[in-house]
């Protein structure tokens, strides 16, 4: 399994458009692509002083599944334009990680 981490940032004022732009347009979207090897998206959120983190986490079967989702660069950021609209700054590239153990409880 492979972990895809990425985080973008707003201000506070925005945080709650931002919020309902992925919500609402940005993981329905993605959900409707129906990857196959896509397992599930979380989506966090850190308020930092003057600003407002935000992270997803995607879980897939293997880097082909992702290279399905972005294209044949894996690590390019999937930012929408809606979302690019209220975000002040985001990571260029996502980060992946095998996962070498997890555990359910």
């Amino acid at each position: 399994m492979i972990c895809r981490m990425w985080k973008g940032w707003t201000t506070i004022q925005n945080a709650p458009a931002y919020e309902r732009v992925v919500r609402g347009e940005v993981i329905p979207g993605i959900e409707a692509m129906k990857i196959p090897g896509f397992r599930h998206i979380d989506l966090m959120r850190r308020d930092a002083g003057t600003e407002v983190e935000f992270q997803t986490i995607m879980w897939f079967d293997s880097l082909e599944a992702i290279t399905a989702f972005v294209g044949p660069d894996a690590e390019v950021s999937h930012v929408p334009a809606a979302a690019r609209a209220v975000l002040t700054h985001f990571d260029a590239r996502a980060a992946h990680f095998t996962v070498i153990d997890r555990r359910p409880q």
